[in-house]
């Protein structure tokens, strides 16, 4: 549909909206959310059909505004918060797959990078896990317990301190984008590194299976929720290597609140992954199908959540705006 056209088909529902911000005359916030619901729509539309234009410029405004709105006239109640996870959030993933894709690919690299050095220099543990911690590996090992460093710490004490560390980490990937999407990029490219390195370590001494079996079960999340907020910090450094019509500033400002938005998406990974690796992983004696059970349901969701999901309601947003073409 050309612009023009898209213009004057929803030109007079635009009004209303505008109309209703102006008066603040409370309107029903149920009916506004459903017209909220609606105009993002039509900026998911303009996003994918005119970007940069002072279309999609038009309806982000708009949207921020209708939003604001909503949030002034109401308190938010469980069905608002039922339509932010299950909608809004998904919807503004779709528009980040190929973010998540660059962000998947350089973590999955820099772990292969991990994984190959260890593989021609046995000492890259040592440089890049430290002395310590392969000294008490090879003692846990020795001992017949390689992964007891996971019930070394009270539960509930791991169990905030991995949270909290989880968070920080993330918000470093996100943050790193203020660098450019090479700042974030070469913090994935340590943290794959990293994450290499270790699974080699363990390889070289036949506990690669093992390792997998156990450290997994938390790790499916935990590294999916480095490459997600990875995804969030190269939104953030396009911004401002590929600003397009808008200027740096406020191409910055929009991808920082993409960003935040992205960043929360995390939290029940955050709280998930800190719970498994304090709670779960400890119990390195149970049976394989638990742990690969709990691995399969947590890979089903990262999977679901932020890449089917997202997809399936891009491709229902194109083919509602086509109906109506």
């Amino acid at each position: 549909m050309r612009e023009v056209v898209f213009l004057r088909k929803n030109a007079k529902k635009w009004e209303e909206f505008e109309s209703v911000l102006s008066k603040n005359s409370g309107y029903n916030p149920d009916k506004l959310s459903e017209l909220y619901a609606e105009l993002t729509n039509d900026l998911a539309y303009a996003q994918s059909q005119y970007p940069n234009s002072k279309t999609e410029r038009y309806l982000n405004e708009l949207s921020i505004k209708v939003h604001d709105s909503i949030h002034k006239t109401r308190k938010e109640n469980f069905s608002r918060f039922i339509t932010f996870w299950s909608y809004e959030l998904p919807a503004l993933y779709a528009s980040k797959q190929k973010e998540l894709l660059y962000a998947f690919l350089v973590f999955m690299t820099a772990i292969a990078i991990g994984w190959l050095s260890q593989t021609y220099d046995n000492s890259f543990a040592r440089v890049i896990l430290g002395d310590r911690y392969v000294n008490m590996t090879l003692t846990n090992i020795e001992n017949g317990d390689p992964l007891a460093v996971y019930k070394s710490a009270r539960k509930m004490n791991m169990f905030f301190g991995i949270t909290y560390n989880n968070i920080r980490v993330s918000f470093n990937a996100f943050i790193m984008g203020l660098l450019t999407a090479f700042g974030t990029g070469y913090f994935l490219l340590i943290n794959g590194v990293m994450v290499g390195c270790f699974l080699n370590f363990f390889n070289n001494e036949g506990l690669l299976y093992e390792a997998i079996r156990v450290i997994m079960i938390h790790g499916t999340i935990e590294l999916s929720a480095i490459v997600i907020a990875g995804a969030a910090g190269f939104v953030l450094g396009n911004s401002f290597l590929f600003p397009g019509t808008l200027s740096r500033t406020a191409s910055m400002v929009k991808a920082a609140k993409e960003g935040v938005k992205m960043i929360i998406g995390l939290v029940p990974l955050f709280i998930a992954a800190g719970f498994l690796e304090s709670f779960v992983t400890r119990l390195t004696e149970m049976p394989d199908w638990s742990s690969w059970a709990i691995i399969s349901l947590s890979a089903a969701y990262i999977i679901i959540y932020f890449v089917l999901l997202p997809q399936h309601i891009g491709y229902t947003q194109k083919q509602l705006h086509y109906a109506k073409t």
